[in-house]
């Protein structure tokens, strides 16, 4: 059985418990069945909300979009300070400090300052993202960067690269692994500094989570939390999966 059949069977197995226990929950009545609504309903909305209103189509347009912008800057600057401190003791032992310090800060908490400053909207949630992001992906880049092997370095000197070219011919391709866990990372704490803001800010999916909430439409709420997830795979899956493979393959790690 192949690996995507496995996951077909898996989730269809779920889907028959949730239902089975929401229609146990219509018998017995344990809970409302507003807070515990069908798989299928869920669906249904799914279905209304693309091609019909397009209420979810907008919502994840948005999202993405913000996302998209968040997420390559926090990957230019990550990558920018992770190859100053480690290139430079000075910077790593100030800079760095400050870096460690701001990882340790859940980006959501910047979401006031972003909102006044920049007086709303969707900047102020981009601002979260990148800050969310550019942190994970800093430190993975210079944790790479100080890993490469001795030996590699000594043999790119002997051939004449040097300064600037050491690095980018030589230092940086030998730390592509790293970066690409950072990568990931700040993909995942970008993701979700995203949802966080838009559950505070404006538009997106998290504002429209929250507008289903106030009106206790649980079946939208659900639908929006399945997009939330598959978003999440198909990024893992089609995006990072797939150049991890290839980052594995050309360094010779691939089984």
């Amino acid at each position: 059985m192949t690996t995507v059949l496995r996951r077909l069977l898996f989730f269809t197995v779920l889907i028959v418990i949730w239902e089975s226990i929401y229609r146990l929950n219509l018998t017995l009545e344990f809970r409302s069945t507003t807070l515990f609504p069908s798989p299928f309903g869920a669906i249904v909305q799914l279905y209304k909300g693309f091609f019909e209103t397009g209420i979810l189509a907008t919502a994840l347009f948005t999202s993405l979009q913000r996302i998209g912008i968040g997420f390559v800057l926090a990957l230019i600057i990550g990558t920018v300070l992770g190859i100053i401190l480690a290139r430079s003791k000075f910077a790593d032992e100030t800079l760095g400090s400050l870096v460690i310090a701001l990882q340790s800060v859940p980006s959501i908490v910047w979401l006031p300052i972003a909102l006044i400053i920049f007086q709303g909207g969707g900047t102020a949630i981009i601002f979260i993202i990148v800050l969310g992001g550019t942190w994970s992906m800093t430190m993975n880049m210079r944790m790479g960067l100080k890993n490469v092997q001795p030996l590699l370095i000594r043999a790119a000197r002997t051939m004449g690269y040097k300064g600037s070219e050491l690095v980018w011919k030589v230092m940086i391709p030998a730390s592509i692994p790293s970066a690409l866990t950072g990568a990931r990372l700040a993909w995942a704490f970008g993701w979700r500094a995203l949802m966080a803001g838009e559950l505070l800010g404006t538009g997106g999916l998290g504002r429209t989570l929250m507008d289903a909430k106030d009106f206790y439409n649980m079946d939208l709420v659900i639908s929006i939390i399945i997009i939330i997830a598959i978003t999440g795979l198909i990024i893992e899956y089609l995006v990072f999966n797939k150049i991890e493979k290839r980052v594995l393959a050309r360094w010779g790690y691939a089984k």
